[in-house]
């Protein structure tokens, strides 16, 4: 009367687990729950069939989550070009030193700590708008470069894209710049560059009977580059406008150095120059 009825094989096995004729041990409903790899168990309990179909709908989420994963990089991307973009506008129009990271922020409707998320401190965005700058004023050169009949071509097309770009420019920029070591000597490094490949146009232009052989290019160079940094720190752009006198250096510099064959060049551009100039 008081011994228990004997459990049946059934309810054993319920407990328990079944066991088949091999003797491999069958998940149970307490176990159902674990997550287990379905190449744990053999083709009995997971068909060749639901083994496909699991590893499709992991390739589908695996897919899925890698081009989520792209989004977010496109459109970081894009969001760091539009802010090299709004920032280089804001440098150059209205120096740097006025201008703030939240005012770059604001400009671009986004959170300042989004900004800081993309770059770090403004001289790092500084850094990017110049390279920037200088990455596009590459591509034109190679353009102008492979369409131009002769050097002084390509330096005449040079010269009219920086009077563009300096009336896009305020002159606080140029003073500005100075203040940020990093990019200022950034900026004097390629600079340095600038002039060797300077140099080995003036060879080519020489060989092109465009420029005088009888000439000490590096000192003319030198001597250019001195005055572009002497018209920045006088006054003299309070008695006539920095375009005039850019022009001024810069036409004289060519004439002195152009043979008669470059110096038809010269003369034509010009003319057609000043009939097509960006007045102040």
């Amino acid at each position: 009367m008081g011994m228990k009825a004997a459990e049946s094989p059934s309810s054993m096995a319920a407990a328990k687990g079944s066991t088949s004729s091999a003797g491999t041990s069958f998940p149970t409903v307490e176990t159902a729950s674990v997550k287990i790899a379905a190449d744990d168990f053999p083709a009995s309990v997971f068909p060749l069939e639901m083994k496909r179909k699991r590893k499709l709908h992991f390739n589908k989420i695996e897919k899925r989550m890698m081009t989520e994963h792209g989004k977010d990089a496109s459109q970081r991307v894009e969001l760091r070009e539009r802010i090299i973009t709004a920032a280089t506008e804001a440098f150059t129009s209205k120096g740097i030193k006025s201008i703030t990271m939240d005012d770059i922020a604001a400009a671009l409707g986004i959170s300042k700590r989004t900004l800081y998320e993309v770059f770090s401190d403004k001289e790092s965005l500084l850094k990017e708008c110049i390279l920037k700058a200088q990455a596009d004023r590459d591509k034109y050169l190679q353009k102008v470069f492979e369409q131009s009949h002769n050097v002084l071509e390509v330096i005449l097309a040079v010269f009219q894209k920086s009077i563009e770009m300096f009336h896009q420019t305020n002159k606080r920029f140029f003073e500005d710049i100075k203040k940020y070591p990093k990019v200022y000597e950034m900026m004097k490094n390629r600079q340095d560059s600038d002039s060797m490949k300077t140099m080995s146009f003036f060879k080519t232009g020489v060989e092109q009977g465009i420029f005088r052989s009888d000439v000490n290019f590096a000192i003319v160079n030198l001597l250019v580059r001195e005055q572009f940094d002497v018209l920045l720190n006088t006054d003299i752009c309070n008695e006539y406008s920095f375009i005039e006198v850019y022009e001024s250096i810069m036409f004289t510099y060519i004439r002195g150095i152009s043979t008669e064959k470059g110096a038809r060049v010269l003369e034509d551009f010009i003319q057609e120059y000043r009939k097509n100039r960006i007045e102040d």
